[in-house]
Protein backbone atom coordinates (compact mmCIF):
# COMPACT_ATOMS: atom_id res chain seq x y z
CA UNK A 1 0.00 0.00 0.00
CA UNK A 2 1.03 3.36 -0.62
CA UNK A 3 0.93 6.62 1.66
CA UNK A 4 -2.12 7.75 -0.58
CA UNK A 5 -4.35 5.10 -0.08
CA UNK A 6 -3.40 5.02 3.87
CA UNK A 7 -4.39 8.66 4.14
CA UNK A 8 -7.59 8.21 2.06
CA UNK A 9 -8.94 5.76 3.97
CA UNK A 10 -9.03 7.58 7.63
CA UNK A 11 -12.27 7.84 9.51
CA UNK A 12 -13.43 9.52 11.75
CA UNK A 13 -12.56 6.90 14.62
CA UNK A 14 -8.77 6.75 13.02
CA UNK A 15 -8.39 10.88 13.29
CA UNK A 16 -9.99 10.44 16.83
CA UNK A 17 -7.50 7.80 17.98
CA UNK A 18 -4.95 10.03 16.57
CA UNK A 19 -6.04 13.07 18.56
CA UNK A 20 -6.29 11.18 21.34
CA UNK A 21 -2.47 9.95 21.42
CA UNK A 22 -1.13 13.34 20.70
CA UNK A 23 -3.30 14.50 23.78
CA UNK A 24 -1.92 12.53 26.14
CA UNK A 25 1.65 12.50 24.64
CA UNK A 26 1.79 16.43 24.88
CA UNK A 27 -0.64 17.43 27.29
CA UNK A 28 -3.55 20.06 26.79
CA UNK A 29 -1.23 22.59 27.68
CA UNK A 30 1.42 22.36 25.18
CA UNK A 31 -0.97 21.28 22.35
CA UNK A 32 -2.40 25.55 21.68
CA UNK A 33 1.79 26.40 21.60
CA UNK A 34 2.60 23.54 18.72
CA UNK A 35 -1.04 24.73 17.07
CA UNK A 36 0.48 28.92 17.43
CA UNK A 37 4.15 27.66 16.03
CA UNK A 38 2.38 25.56 13.29
CA UNK A 39 0.45 28.48 11.95
CA UNK A 40 3.13 30.54 12.60
CA UNK A 41 5.25 28.52 9.99
CA UNK A 42 2.51 28.35 7.26
CA UNK A 43 2.20 32.02 7.42
CA UNK A 44 6.02 32.42 7.07
CA UNK A 45 5.60 30.16 4.25
CA UNK A 46 3.00 31.53 2.59
CA UNK A 47 5.30 35.01 2.75
CA UNK A 48 8.01 33.86 1.22
CA UNK A 49 6.03 31.88 -1.68
CA UNK A 50 4.67 35.23 -2.63
CA UNK A 51 7.35 37.01 -2.04
CA UNK A 52 9.15 34.73 -4.44
CA UNK A 53 6.59 35.02 -7.36
CA UNK A 54 6.36 38.72 -7.48
CA UNK A 55 9.81 39.19 -8.82
CA UNK A 56 9.45 37.05 -11.37
CA UNK A 57 6.18 38.53 -11.94
CA UNK A 58 7.61 42.16 -12.54
CA UNK A 59 10.27 40.42 -14.81
CA UNK A 60 7.53 39.29 -17.05
CA UNK A 61 6.15 42.53 -16.85
CA UNK A 62 8.85 44.58 -18.11
CA UNK A 63 9.75 42.07 -21.02
CA UNK A 64 6.19 42.77 -22.28
CA UNK A 65 6.45 46.40 -21.82
CA UNK A 66 9.45 46.55 -24.08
Amino acid sequence: MNFLTIFLELTPGHIFFILAIVLLLFGGKKIPELMKGLGTGVKEFKKAAQEDQQPANSKKEEETKE
